[in-house]
């Protein structure tokens, strides 16, 4: 059993702050004022105090540290120091649909050393508030679920493995690619599952839950912490071409060694 540091602590206290509010708006959703901010794009009141709470425990914490919001966007900290990178309700059309699936997901990143740009992410929590299930990582310390070590799925077989996705929507994504790459993957693998939370979908990659799991057009506050999660659990993160960064977020692809290399051989071969 690894013991939580003091960083984790923080963390993990600011989304269990925000998640007690979101399980309340959960439990009163049709209460919910909600406002469009693009198409299929849903941004609710709990989504905006959840954000807020987290920012003002973080700040609290750290204040001299910088944040990348969802919905707030970038706030600069004092040069040489870490920044936040924060999903206060990962799953939002979930949440607001009534379906018990969504996170808030919290990482921390490093600047790169020598200035210009931001290096590693070397701390991570994806908080599930209905389950009450806090994943989390850091660098070098592997990958938890509470008190519980986590390995990526140790399965070798594509007709073995399911896959986790996430689909193209309304103004978001890229229909033709998307259906390239299912076409090429889905029926080699026992099953293709789309739950609308890709925190949650890393961090289950993490847990061995799911076996691999590919998306494109997300934002780096759906990954950062999911990345980690599963890098630090024995997994591989990439982009489509294979290419290792600290965060993605315009193409992921994740899974462990093996089914790595045989999903990103069928997901190339698709591209082409």
């Amino acid at each position: 059993m690894a013991a939580l540091s003091g960083l984790i602590r923080v963390m993990e206290k600011a989304a269990r702050k925000a998640g007690n509010r979101l399980r309340r708006d959960f439990g009163e959703i049709e209460h919910l004022q909600v406002s469009r901010k693009g198409p299929a794009d849903f941004v609710s009141k709990a989504d905006m105090r959840a954000e807020r709470t987290l920012y003002d425990e973080l700040k609290l914490a750290r204040p001299d540290w910088g944040f990348v919001l969802e919905e707030a966007g970038t706030i600069e900290g004092e040069e040489g120091q870490p920044r936040w990178v924060i999903d206060p309700l990962d799953g939002t059309s979930n949440f607001l649909h009534g379906i018990p699936h969504f996170a808030i997901s919290i990482a921390v990143q490093e600047p790169k050393l020598g200035g210009g740009g931001w290096g590693d992410v070397t701390a991570a929590v994806v908080y599930q508030p209905i389950t009450d299930e806090t994943f989390w990582a850091e660098k070098s310390r592997g990958a938890w679920l509470h008190d519980g070590r986590l390995r990526v799925s140790s399965r070798r077989n594509l007709s073995d493995s399911l896959i986790a996705t996430g689909i193209p929507f309304q103004g978001v994504g890229n229909f033709d690619e998307w259906t390239r790459i299912y076409g090429a993957i889905g029926p080699n693998v026992a099953g293709i599952r789309r739950f609308g939370a890709a925190s949650l979908d890393l961090a289950w990659v993490a847990a061995g839950r799911f076996d691999g799991f590919w998306e494109s057009d997300l934002s780096p506050w759906d990954t950062a912490a999911g990345g980690l999660l599963v890098r630090e659990a024995g997994g591989f993160v990439t982009d489509f071409r294979g290419r290792s960064m600290p965060v993605h977020d315009k193409q992921v692809l994740a899974a462990n060694d093996a089914l790595h290399s045989k999903l990103h051989k069928l997901l190339a071969n698709a591209l082409k």
